[in-house]
């Protein structure tokens, strides 16, 4: 019998981050060219400061890591690059923290995420979850309503953390 492979809300502190980060970009190439849009190089740039780790960073700390690999972009440069990186569903928004994560995982645009924010290390797990979404969306059918993006954040202690 085969296994089914699910990939871990928390990466492990020594998973291969490389390829991580290339099969993120791969797939956001191949999402920008099947909708005809560009990954133009400061947008590409912007999803790679935000793959370099598993955790939030805010605009400002964007443009510092970009800053450090050459000239520093204006902060409206990488408001619009964020912008069309959340459009297409590559990036989201940490609300709580007022700064985004890379999407690392390929799911249907507006379905809810759960966000799982460790308060030890920083990391940010995506948590997909069936039942959540017919929930989320059965409460906004019945109330008459047509949520945007749906998107939960819960604080507490990653399972690397805890151990």
């Amino acid at each position: 019998m085969a296994r089914k492979t699910t990939q871990a809300v928390f990466p492990a502190p020594d998973h291969d981050h490389g390829r991580c980060a290339s099969d993120a970009i791969a797939h956001a190439e191949q999402l920008c060219a099947a909708r005809a849009q560009r990954l133009t190089p400061i947008r590409r740039r912007v999803l790679e400061a935000l793959l370099s780790r598993h955790k939030p960073l805010g605009a400002y700390e964007i443009i510092a890591r970009l800053r450090a690999r050459g000239a520093a972009p204006a902060p409206i440069t990488i408001y619009r690059a964020l912008e069309f990186l959340r459009e297409n569903g590559l990036v989201h928004r940490i609300e709580s923290r007022n700064a985004f994560v890379a999407c690392i995982n390929n799911h249907a645009s507006g379905d809810p995420v759960v966000f799982l924010l460790c308060e030890r290390c920083g990391a940010v797990g995506e948590a997909g979850s069936a039942a959540i979404a017919d929930t989320l969306k059965s409460a906004a059918r019945a109330a008459g309503f047509t949520p945007k993006a749906p998107v939960i954040e819960i604080a507490g202690t990653c399972a690397h953390c805890r151990g």
